[in-house]
Parts: C-alpha cells; sequence; structure tokens
C-alpha cells in the first residue's frame, strides 16, 4: 500500500506530464476498440439492409426457418420422435440469438382417397384426395369466410374440418359433406365434414408459412385432437411434420449471426439422426454465410487505414514518456547508486503505467463507440452528412482490442525508462553535460531504410498495375489493398525524417547569409534552433506527419470516391434511364416458342425433301412508338432523350463487316441529357455532336473501329441487322469513349485469326456508331429506343416513376444512377475509407495539439532562467517575444511547410496506385487522379486553427512567468 501511495504522489508532482500520457493512451485505446465496434455496426446496418431487400424481392420474409421431416407407414417410433423433436426445438429457439415472434408446429397424414357418404348430393365420379392437417395456435391468426368453428372432438364419430375456399372447387363439395376415408394399413374407416372455410386474418401476419391455397386438398382440424388420434392413436399415417420459427431479424447481429449459423447446424444433426428425409428453407442463410468473409477483410482494411494514426500516436506516447523520463532521470540515477536494481526501477513505473493503463482500458472503448458514429457519418474527407446512426454497442472484442492496445501503449512508454536506468548518477552527469550530435533515427538511418522500402513497394505496384492494364485482367472491384495505405505512411515517415536530417544545414546556412546583419534576439533563436534541432524533432515529426498524412488522405478520398460516381454515371449514361413497353404484334412469349419449333421441323422436312420453293420470311415485329412528350413534363424531370443501342447491327465496307453497336441519338436533346467527363475526348462533347448534327445521314465511329478497317472521316459505311435493309452513313469523326458505351474488351471478346504462321488469337475491342435517331427510323426500322432523364437538383426517383405509371406507360426495365451512387458510398469498405481517413485527420490534429502545447509549456518553465538572463542583457519583453514567434516560425512554420510538400509529393506518387482497386475492364471513364483545393484550403484551417490556439495559449503562459525573478543571486 506504502509503495502505491508513492506511486501515485509521483504522479500527482507530475500531473501534467501524466495527464498527457494518460489522454494518449485513452486515445490509443479508443482507436483500437473503434475497429471492431465499426465493424460490427456497419455491417449489421449492411447486413438488415440487405435481408430487407431480400424480402422486397422474394416477398418473403427473411427472419423464417422452416423445418420439414418425412416419415414412413413403416416407422413404428414415429410419434416419440415428433415428440423428442418438439422439445428439442422448444429448447433450441433461444439459441438463435433473436427475439422469437412464433415458433409454428404443423402435422399432416397423407394423402387419402375421399369416399362420399351420400354419393347423390354430390358428383360421386369425380377422384378425390386429401390430406389432415393440423396447424398449433392458428386459431388466433384465422377469419371464418362461411360455416362455423369445428368441435375440439369428433361429434358421433365424425372429425369436423376447416377448408379453404379452393378446396370447396378442388374437391367437388359444399360445407356439411361428409366423407369417408379408409385406411388400407390400419384397417381404420375414418369420417371427416367440412363446418367452415377460413383465411388469413392479416395477409401481413407472418405467422403463416404457406399460403391458404395450398391447402385446398387438405382437412384442417383442432391440433391437439390431431395429436391425441393421429399422431399417437395411428388412426392415420403421419407422413409430414413441419417446424417454423418467425424470428425478428432486424435484431441480428454478426455475433447473433454466429448463433443463428450453428444452431441450424445443430438442428440439422438431429434431423439427420432421426429422419430419412428432411428439408429446411432459411432465406437469411445465405446472406449470412457471406458476411464472414467481408468482417475478416474489413478489418484489415481498417488496420491499415489506421498505420498513419497509429504511428502518430506512438510517437506521441514515445515522446511523453521520454519527458517523464528526462525529468526523472536524476531520481532514477540516485536509485540506481543506492543500491536499486533496474527491475525494481521499471516495476516502479509499470506499476504506474497499469495505474494509467486501467483507466484508459475502461474510458477508451466509450470513446471508441463515439468515434465510430464519426465513422458513419463521414462522406468524404472531413465531409459529414445526415445518415442514419450507427448501432453502436460495445462488445467483447472492443474490450480485447483495447486490452491488447494498453500492452503494446505500456511496453511504448517503458522503452525511455529502460534506456534511463542503464546510466548512473556520473553517467547522467556527462551526459547532460554534452550536447546530443545525431538522434536514433539518423544514426541507423532508418528514414533512408523507410524510404527504401517505400519505393520497393510502389515500384512493384506500378509494375502490376501495366500488367493489369496490359493483358485486361481483373484486379476486383473497389477492393482496396491495405498495402495502399501502409506504404504512403512509411514513405511520409521516412521523407520527413530525411528532410529533418538536412534541416540543421539549412538552418546554418541562413545563418550564416545573414550573420552580420542579425539582431541580437534573432541572433539568439538561430543559434537555438540550430543547436537544438534534436530536441525540436519529436514535435517536427508530429507536424510533418499530420500534414503530409491529411494531404495524402484527402487525394486519396476524393480519388476513390470521384471515379467510384463517374464510373457509376458513365455506364448509365444519365440519372435515369428507362426500357417502356411498346405495343407490337409480336407473338406471345409461348406461342414464339412453338412456332419456332414448327419452324425448325419445317426446315428439316424442306432440306430433306430438297425442296426448290423458297421458305416462308420470317415474321417482322411491327412496333408502335408510344409519345415521347409526357417524359419531357414528368416531376423533377429538367432533361429528357430518346437513345436507342441496337448492340448486334452489322456494318459493312467493301468486302468487310463486321458487329457494332448503333447508337441513334437526336443531338440537342442528348448534349442536354446525357453525362460525360470533362476532358475525356479529344474536345467538348458538344461539338461531336454538333459536328453530325448539319447532316442527317452523319455518324461518329469508335476509334477502335477506325484502326481495324482503316476508315477516315469523310467514308461511306452501311449499317443495318437481321431482317433490315442496309442504310448507307457518312463518316464525320471518330470517338474513344461515349455515354454508357465501354471501350475496353470483356472477357470472351477474342477472335482467331489465320496468318501465314498458322492461326492466332487476338482480343477484339467493341465498336460503336453513332448517328441520328430520325435517320435510323426512317432508313432501317423503327423499333424501341431508351428514355434517358436528367433530373432536377434534388429530385427524387420514386416520383418519376410514379408519373411514369401515371401516364400509363409500363416500364420494362430501369437503371437509377444516383441509387447507385448512395449504394456505392453506403458500402462498408467506402464509408471505412472515407471515416477513417477523417477520423485520423482529427485523432492527429489532437495529438499534434496536446503535443505541441505539452512540448513548448515544458520548454519555456525549462529556459526561464534564459529569458531572465537575455532581460538582464537588456532585450525587452517585445524582442523576447520576437524571438519566440521567430522559434515558432523556424520549427512550426519549417515543419508545416515540409508536411505540405511531403503530402502532395507523396499524393502525386502513390494515389495512382488505387487504380488497381477498379477492375481496369470496367473502371470506365479511365481512373483519374483527383486533387480538389477544397480539401486542402479546409486542412490549412484546422492547422492553423490548432497552431493559433497553441501560440495564443504559450503567449499567455510568458506574461504570466515573472522572468525578473528568475535571475537570483549566485545564480549563472
Amino acid at each position: 500500500m506504502a509503495l502505491f501511495v508513492m506511486i501515485l504522489r509521483k504522479m500527482i508532482s507530475n500531473k501534467w506530464l501524466e495527464l498527457s500520457l494518460l489522454f494518449g493512451l485513452i486515445l490509443s485505446v479508443a482507436l483500437a476498440s473503434s475497429m471492431p465496434i465499426y465493424t460490427s455496426a456497419i455491417l449489421q446496418r449492411l447486413l438488415i439492409q440487405e435481408l430487407k431487400q431480400l424480402q422486397l424481392s422474394s416477398n418473403q420474409y427473411p427472419g423464417i426457418y422452416w423445418l420439414s421431416a418425412t416419415m414412413t407407414a413403416q416407422d413404428g417410433q414415429k410419434s416419440a420422435k415428433l415428440h423428442e423433436t418438439d422439445i428439442f426445438l422448444k429448447k433450441a429457439s433461444p439459441r438463435f440469438g433473436l427475439p422469437v415472434q412464433y415458433f409454428v408446429r404443423e402435422r399432416s397424414t397423407q394423402r387419402y382417397g375421399l369416399t362420399p357418404a351420400e354419393p347423390g348430393k354430390v358428383d360421386a365420379a369425380k377422384q378425390r384426395s386429401a390430406d389432415f392437417t393440423a396447424i398449433d395456435g392458428m386459431e388466433e391468426h384465422m377469419r371464418l369466410v362461411d360455416g362455423r368453428l369445428p368441435a375440439k372432438e369428433p361429434v358421433g364419430g365424425v372429425y369436423e374440418a376447416l377448408v379453404v375456399a379452393e378446396a370447396l372447387t378442388e374437391l367437388g363439395m359444399v360445407l356439411g359433406t361428409e366423407f369417408t376415408i379408409q385406411d388400407v394399413n390400419t384397417k381404420q374407416t375414418v369420417r371427416v365434414k367440412p363446418v367452415g372455410v377460413f383465411d388469413r386474418k392479416d395477409y401481413a401476419d407472418i405467422f403463416w408459412y404457406n399460403i391458404p391455397s395450398s391447402y385446398k386438398n387438405s382437412f384442417l382440424i383442432d391440433f391437439a385432437l390431431f395429436e391425441k388420434d393421429f399422431t399417437e392413436g395411428g388412426k392415420l399415417n403421419v407422413q409430414s411434420s413441419y417446424w417454423y420459427w418467425a424470428l425478428d431479424y432486424t435484431k441480428m447481429s454478426l455475433a447473433s449471426a454466429r448463433d443463428y449459423l450453428g444452431t441450424g447446424r445443430m438442428i440439422d444433426e438431429h434431423l439427420e439422426e432421426r429422419y430419412e428425409a428432411h428439408n429446411n428453407n432459411a432465406p437469411a442463410i445465405a446472406t449470412l454465410s457471406s458476411y464472414y468473409v467481408k468482417e475478416t477483410n474489413l478489418r484489415l482494411m481498417l488496420w491499415s487505414l489506421n498505420v498513419p494514426v497509429m504511428l502518430m500516436l506512438a510517437f506521441y506516447l514515445y515522446m511523453v514518456a521520454n519527458l517523464i523520463a528526462e525529468r526523472q532521470k536524476t531520481e532514477i540515477a540516485v536509485l540506481r547508486s543506492r543500491g536499486a536494481s533496474r527491475l525494481q526501477i521499471v516495476l516502479s513505473y509499470v506499476a504506474e503505467g497499469l495505474v494509467l493503463g486501467a483507466v484508459a482500458f475502461f474510458a477508451g472503448p466509450h470513446l471508441g463507440a463515439a468515434m465510430t458514429k464519426v465513422l458513419g457519418a463521414s462522406s468524404g474527407f472531413l465531409e459529414f452528412v445526415q445518415r442514419a446512426k450507427l448501432e453502436v454497442s460495445l462488445n467483447r472484442d472492443a474490450y480485447l482490442y483495447a486490452l491488447v492496445a494498453v500492452g503494446a501503449s505500456l511496453v511504448m512508454t517503458l522503452i525511455p525508462v529502460l534506456l534511463a536506468t542503464r546510466a548512473t548518477i556520473v553517467g547522467h552527469k556527462q551526459q547532460s553535460a554534452r550536447q546530443m550530435k545525431v538522434s536514433f533515427w539518423h544514426k541507423y538511418f532508418i528514414d533512408v531504410v523507410l524510404i527504401g522500402i517505400a519505393l520497393y513497394g510502389l515500384q512493384n505496384y506500378k509494375i502490376r498495375t501495366q500488367e493489369l492494364l496490359s493483358l485486361g485482367l481483373k484486379s476486383g472491384d473497389l477492393r482496396v489493398d491495405p498495402l495502399l495505405f501502409l506504404i504512403p505512411a512509411l514513405f511520409i515517415l521516412g521523407l520527413g525524417l530525411f528532410v529533418l536530417r538536412l534541416y540543421p544545414w539549412f538552418m546554418r546556412l541562413i545563418f550564416g547569409i545573414g550573420r552580420r546583419w542579425w539582431p541580437p534576439s534573432l541572433y539568439s533563436t538561430f543559434i537555438q534552433v540550430s543547436r537544438s534541432t534534436i530536441q525540436y524533432q519529436f514535435i517536427m515529426v508530429f507536424l510533418i506527419i499530420t500534414i503530409a498524412t491529411g494531404l495524402f488522405s484527402a487525394s486519396a478520398t476524393r480519388t476513390i470516391n470521384m471515379n467510384t460516381l463517374d464510373k457509376i454515371r458513365y455506364s448509365a449514361g444519365a440519372d435515369i434511364t428507362m426500357q417502356i413497353h411498346w405495343e407490337n404484334d409480336a407473338p406471345p412469349a409461348i406461342l414464339t416458342g412453338l412456332l419456332e419449333e414448327e419452324a425448325s421441323e419445317e426446315e428439316a422436312s424442306a432440306e430433306t425433301q430438297l425442296s426448290d420453293e423458297e421458305p416462308e420470311a420470317p415474321h417482322k415485329t411491327q412496333y408502335t412508338e408510344p409519345s415521347f412528350l409526357p417524359f419531357t413534363q414528368l416531376p423533377g424531370v429538367e432533361h429528357a432523350a430518346k437513345v436507342f443501342i441496337k448492340k448486334d447491327a452489322v456494318f459493312s465496307r467493301g468486302k468487310a463487316s463486321d458487329t457494332v453497336q448503333l447508337m441513334g441519338i437526336d443531338t440537342k436533346d442528348f448534349g442536354q441529357t446525357a453525362w460525360m467527363r470533362s476532358k475525356l475526348l479529344g474536345r467538348h462533347f458538344n461539338e461531336y455532336l454538333n459536328l453530325i448534327a448539319v447532316n442527317p445521314s452523319a455518324v461518329l465511329i469508335s476509334k477502335s473501329m477506325a484502326e481495324e478497317y482503316g476508315i477516315k472521316p469523310g467514308d461511306t459505311i452501311t449499317i443495318g441487322w437481321s431482317q433490315v435493309e442496309s442504310a448507307p452513313f457518312t463518316v464525320y469523326g471518330t470517338i474513344n469513349y461515349w455515354p454508357s458505351w465501354n471501350p475496353n474488351p470483356g472477357a470472351g471478346d477474342q477472335v482467331t485469326v489465320k496468318t501465314k504462321q498458322g492461326t492466332t488469337t487476338k482480343v477484339k475491342k467493341p465498336m460503336l456508331v453513332v448517328g441520328h435517331l430520325s435517320y435510323i427510323q426512317n432508313n432501317l426500322a423503327l423499333e424501341p429506343y431508351e428514355v434517358w432523364l436528367k433530373l432536377k437538383p434534388g429530385a427524387s426517383g420514386q416520383a418519376v416513376y410514379q408519373g411514369v405509371r401515371d401516364h400509363g406507360y409500363e416500364i420494362e426495365s430501369v437503371r437509377d444512377a444516383k441509387q447507385e451512387q448512395i449504394k456505392a458510398i453506403n458500402d462498408p469498405f467506402q464509408l471505412a475509407i472515407n471515416g477513417v481517413m477523417t477520423l485520423g485527420f482529427l485523432i492527429s490534429i489532437c495529438i499534434c495539439f496536446f503535443g505541441f502545447l505539452l512540448y513548448w509549456i515544458l520548454s519555456l518553465f525549462a529556459r526561464t532562467l534564459q529569458f531572465g538572463i537575455l532581460r538582464a542583457m537588456g532585450i525587452s519583453f517585445i524582442q523576447l517575444i520576437v524571438m519566440l514567434a521567430s522559434e515558432q516560425i523556424l520549427i512550426s512554420g519549417s515543419a508545416m511547410l515540409i508536411g505540405i510538400v511531403t503530402g502532395n509529393f507523396t499524393s502525386r506518387l502513390f494515389v495512382p496506385l488505387f487504380e488497381l482497386s477498379f477492375d481496369p475492364g470496367t473502371q470506365v471513364p479511365p481512373f483519374k487522379v483527383t486533387f480538389d483545393i477544397r480539401d486542402q484550403v479546409r486542412l490549412y484551417w484546422i492547422v492553423n486553427v490548432m497552431l493559433g490556439i497553441g501560440l495564443a495559449v504559450l503567449g499567455y503562459i510568458v506574461s504570466r512567468i515573472r522572468i525578473h525573478q528568475a535571475v537570483k543571486l549566485g545564480e549563472d
């Protein structure tokens, strides 16, 4: 206890340093614990969204877990097995980890032939068969449509039953009709009579797994009666049993997902042991199975994104621990000289660290949960949106990560103590009298090693990128390689340290240039800075890493976001593209198939008979074009355009012919509606439209087509397609890209070419022809075209769809680019990049701010005597302030400038590597590195405000120091 009190007193005597160390520990723990919290929260949100989407697309409740077991008539243990399974499944319900809304049991006999008791009242010749079914608890979820509820016991030996309305037609009966069932196995006669017709009370009630019409061959009786007479009594053969859970899937998380899957495996094992045939249906299983891969990838992504911040925190913890050790070196040396072992001294600091670590362990995860909310609200670097809050909860993994972070942080803080315990009192005094020449990282060339590793990684990634682009290989859609963030972080640190290696020489150069003219205040400043560079390196490294990492994060985030959004907008062509149903004279699909079969048979017959008669021409579908005017007047629509796309058109020129994609447009409407990234073509997009606007037969062709067949502007080509006579077109220009057209070859775009050496396979590039829609319709054919819409800012796509339906149009297909962009932004990997980059920078700013204040405050108090001597020598207070301001400019200002240069240089080197994160075959328009001046201005403002506040605090402290009392009798 006495030792603990001594440690607390020592911590109180250095309270500001200890509080600074505690701050760093809490941030370290918060950052580490935020990773599993964020992973769980974002994947849970995505999981619930996908399950909701599954419900909309399949019209099936995602929380269902349905089981069935089929039994044979010869199974003598049927009743015991079913009873055992009932008990087992009831006990298994809580193991799903989700609230159970319903647990339903259903039993069915085999289907038996029905014999009317009074043949004269029904059609006796009709073949009828039905089974007995019982559903536990159905009475509370049904309503009577006709008749009455059946009795719970046989009445006069007759079982009363409920039926669905479809059963009356299927079985050719009315209520009150009595039937007899004869079981050949048991030789028992069973009589049944329907007395009521039922339906679901609420069609949205998830109690019902099957729709009522599926019971059209069933008599439904009381469940308890079924169990007594059939399951246990054996009057009829119980063939099937069903169990059904309705679970609240909205409460599902990754933790409960493990329980869900584990319980499912346990249930399957139980059924496998007892029933020869069994089945299950759980729509959520397929969705859940893929989430563990996503979880692993996301954790790896978060670790790699947080590497720069972890380096910053490690530097901060080491700096504060080093300051504490430096201030207590004399005390440590005295203890060593009086017989204390190094282990005893280290253990005292371990105890001190455990006290701080315990506080950080309990406070850090809560701060990490708050950080996770910042991650969920970020839509870009230092950009936040009003988004639904993440459901954040502290889990076991969060505290496990927190424990690891505390352990790693304590090890980092003990390193300076271990170094300090090596010196005796004599060695300490000798070291204090000497000036340290070279820092650790410069002495062992750590900066050069880090730069070398980063450049080696850069070169490898460049080679990999060239191979992907040249061979047309796939790298995966937006699955960012974690090393793409680790390598730049190493490069920033290495380059910053390397510049600091040159910094003292630069300071000496400036000092030497103006040595004769510097005033005493600046002369003293240069001397102080040039001789104490190692002392200032920690704070300079902080600023360099903060600014450089911020600039790289801004550029990387902006580049990834913009390329993702541009890809979606380009491939869609406009905000909304849709295909509307056109009235036509085409035969129905089923009839079309029959006609095709007849045609193939007739062809085969004609070939066999070698008939000279010409085959009948295939039917050519005639279309009726709907009115286009309503699309221009839809709510929220700014512009609309007709876009005809024929992917299997055929062009010919001389003897050459090939398949091309033909696009027909109205140049003015298309230019106002379609989206095209600037500077993607040689000239502005509209100039190409104006070029062909003057001639109805004018077309633009793709560069791939021009190069393949040597076509030049002014040449004439003919284009047509199956059952359509070709028409001439005049080439006016060539294009590399066009809205919605992908010029990159696909995986199957290969052709075999004959050469003198034999045959070879080469990649065939897609080809495009863009012409006037009116000319195509007049000279080729009138066929359905797509409707492209450009929406007004803030317009809703749902309002557009509703407007289309209100005008009586039937939408066959639709693509909403804005909804796809929202989905892409909400992708967990995209959110991780945006959120972690922003959060990492904000943490860096906090660490840098506190490190800045702590370092300079301690420095000021340590130099109070020096300031007093300068004041005694005649330096005015204003000159003293100028000295401190100059010192800040030479240290903090230089670090900021180095950080800006390092950050921009790193961005230009490493951001292009993110092209690897996008599939080159689908990334159209091509990958583009983006720098937004707004990101940099926002970053500079934050840094300057941080430094401004720090300088204001320092100025206030300087004004409070009683410098005139610093020099006392007998000192210096």
